[in-house]
């Protein structure tokens, strides 16, 4: 973690939240979200230091060397959403709105209201909707990316438009839906409080009216994903994922940030952002043997070992094979399909949440993973989700059903907005 990665943290109101694993639970999350507690270290007795979350934390914004919300420790909650620009926006309309997106982003990740809440006069709409009032920060980041269809005449912008920034091509498995899928903008809100991030999308939201309409929205929780000294988190097939992410700054240079002199001006020092929903077919996987279940990830589900080791973060050996002569981490696993050392070395950053949005129309789980990731270009996903759609065996019990892609520019300094160079 470098300097500009340290969490600054706010003195005033303070308020601490302990996971699942401290024994705390109180409140209900988004939708079914996981089990939160809120409250005082001394009120909870003795809390696990290593799952106690200061709620009172902020992380920076303006004149940061990289774009909050990717290499920032995760969060425990995530709201993302999409939109589409308004038929008849101008490329001024698009330059107010990332404008006011920054300013406004600037405030929240204070822990901030955006404007007046309380009534100035009769009759007078509230600026911010209020629904954070008295919360704090809560780790709050929010992460703006630009789709390919900014890149048109429309705007002005083809001349300014990545070469990488193009749809993804269809990959093998995808079972796409376009109400889940695409977009001009993206925003990833990640806060400790799911209020919290889901007051910063909603206001921001608020703002676009007129210009941009809402598209597609998943509300995410659990971490699924690890940041550095923090336990790994589950997914909802009960295995730990993010065992192998990112952690070291010579990764995050080589496989994240985009420097490439080749690439647009404006985008060096930012990354691109692949998202997927994916859906999981949570009933027929409970059904299925633990041991099968352990075949199909290529690791325990307890500890989260390779099939080949005893510790969760035992380097896998691929080439070992048992008195049959098979190997013991399946070729069709899903950690050797997606592994670096079978994929030329190539690596991306995870950032995902699990979500879930009730039952779906057969009475089932309607459950599964919200996939974001971070890579300095779009084709590392593409290489590994084209072996993994063909390959592997998970597939019988995943279906991806959401899919974007939007170039993440680098973080404004003071007194600018995001984005503002692709318009100079």
């Amino acid at each position: 973690m470098t300097d500009a990665d340290q969490p600054r943290h706010h003195v005033g109101r303070r308020r601490l939240v302990q996971g699942a694993a401290g024994g705390l639970a109180a409140g209900a999350a988004i939708g079914l979200g996981a089990g939160w507690g809120a409250g005082s270290a001394s009120a909870a007795g003795a809390p696990d230091d290593h799952d106690t979350v200061d709620l009172s934390t902020q992380h920076p914004f303006y004149d940061e060397a990289r774009p909050a919300g990717i290499k920032t420790p995760q969060q425990r909650y995530a709201v993302y959403m999409t939109f589409d620009l308004a038929q008849g926006a101008l490329r001024s309309d698009l330059q107010v709105l990332l404008a006011r997106w920054t300013a406004a982003i600037a405030q929240l990740m204070k822990g901030a209201p955006i404007g007046q809440v309380d009534s100035v006069r009769p009759g007078a709409i509230g600026q911010d909707t209020g629904e954070a009032a008295g919360l704090d920060a809560a780790s709050l980041t929010v992460t703006v990316g630009l789709g390919p269809g900014l890149f048109d005449e429309r705007f002005g912008l083809s001349s300014k438009k990545p070469a990488l920034l193009a749809d993804l091509p269809a990959l093998p498995s995808d079972n796409l839906v376009a109400a889940s899928s695409g977009g001009d903008l993206s925003l990833q809100a990640c806060a400790d409080d799911p209020q919290v991030a889901y007051h910063a999308v909603r206001n921001l939201a608020r703002m676009v009216r007129g210009t941009a309409t809402t598209r597609w929205a998943v509300l995410g929780f659990g971490r699924a994903s690890a940041g550095k000294g923090q336990e790994t988190p589950r997914n909802l097939l009960g295995f730990k994922d993010g065992t192998r992410n990112l952690r070291s700054d010579a990764d995050y240079d080589e496989f994240v940030w985009v420097d490439d002199a080749s690439e647009q001006a404006w985008l060096r020092g930012g990354t691109y952002q692949v998202v997927r929903k994916i859906s999981m077919n949570i009933e027929v996987w409970d059904a299925d043997p633990i041991n099968d279940q352990q075949s199909i990830f290529g690791r325990t589900k307890n500890v989260g070992a390779p099939l080949t080791g005893h510790g969760e973060f035992d380097t896998p050996n691929f080439h070992s094979r048992n008195a049959t002569g098979k190997t013991v981490i399946p070729a069709d696993s899903h950690v050797a399909l997606a592994a670096h050392e079978n994929n030329g070395g190539v690596k991306i950053m995870r950032r995902g949440y699990n979500y879930t949005e009730g039952i779906n129309g057969f009475g089932q789980l309607d459950a599964g993973l919200l996939f974001i990731a971070y890579m300095s270009t779009p084709q590392h996903f593409v290489t590994l989700q084209s072996k993994l759609g063909a390959s592997d065996r998970l597939n019988e019990y995943i279906s991806h059903i959401g899919s974007g892609l939007f170039a993440v520019p680098p973080a404004p300094k003071s007194g600018h907005y995001i984005g503002e160079q692709l318009f100079a």
